[in-house]
């Protein structure tokens, strides 16, 4: 067996994924840590396990994320290479999506915009956003005592973000041309008195998704691209496809959430040991 990692090392998680020959999907994992160094070992070692590997059956790994900075040399003898993030991302992305150009979008405990073009190679750095899933664990600690994801996400799928927010049609009579009435005109702008954790949960929800949205347009309209490529742990979150489907009803670009986007750059960081 010849196995290539990619492993994802973040800021608050590792992610790692095991790619065969024909570069077919052997395995992934998502561990959280204290340190890198700890979440590293840690996902590496339980991978190993769980897929019954030997040191000998890595061929290479590929290390990415923030915490790749941390390990230096190779990891117990087996080749091992640094892969620029924002590559990753990229790489990832467009594979996973079957797309050949797109802003592909990284929400992690922030956001970043990456332009993705198969044809020139080219991999860019948009811009970031500190609005992301640190934003949303932060605010909803603060609001509703809920900081793990999986509560979160139970608790904000039982919101109701018509307590939370401002909609055009709660302004204007007759709404807009172009802004249908129940497009969001200032989230948190219409804070009932009774809104519930569930509520305000979802209305943090709504503000990240809808800030990064926003951002992805705009994105877009600057390369001239009609194509975003959603990745990272928040794309599970059920709120995700029906908040963008409304950015694709209004602004005509497509939100592509490919399968496996959790583990996107782990899976781009590998593939860049068969370019």
């Amino acid at each position: 067996m010849s196995v290539i990692l990619g492993i994802d090392i973040g800021g608050s998680t590792t992610k790692i994924v095991g790619l065969e020959e024909d570069q077919s999907i052997l395995g992934m994992q998502r561990v959280k840590a204290e340190g890198p160094i700890t979440s590293l070992y840690g996902a590496l070692g339980s991978f190993m396990t769980e897929h019954k590997l030997q040191l000998s059956d890595v061929r290479r790994i590929m290390l990415t994320g923030v915490g790749a900075s941390y390990v230096e040399g190779d990891i117990y003898g087996i080749p091992t290479t640094a892969v620029e993030e924002f590559t990753a991302v990229g790489t990832g992305g467009l594979s996973l999506s079957a797309q050949e150009r797109a802003v592909v979008v990284s929400m992690g405990t922030g956001t970043a915009f990456i332009w993705a073009d198969n044809a020139t190679g080219e991999r860019t750095h948009l811009g970031g956003s500190g609005v992301g899933g640190g934003t949303m664990a932060g605010l909803c600690s603060l609001l509703c005592g809920v900081r793990k994801f999986g509560l979160l996400q139970k608790l904000s799928s039982e919101g109701d973000v018509g307590k939370i927010d401002l909609n055009v049609g709660d302004i204007t009579k007759g709404g807009y041309s172009t802004l249908p009435g129940d497009i969001t005109a200032a989230n948190f702008g219409n804070l009932s008195d009774d809104a519930s954790h569930s509520d305000l949960a979802a209305g943090v929800v709504n503000l990240v998704f809808q800030s990064i949205g926003t951002s992805a347009v705009f994105a877009c309209r600057a390369k001239q691209c009609d194509t975003v490529v959603l990745t990272g742990f928040m794309t599970v979150l059920e709120q995700c496809r029906p908040c963008f489907d409304l950015f694709t009803r209004l602004q005509g670009i497509k939100f592509v959430i490919p399968e496996n986007a959790t583990y996107a750059t782990s899976i781009g960081a590998a593939l860049g040991s068969f370019s």
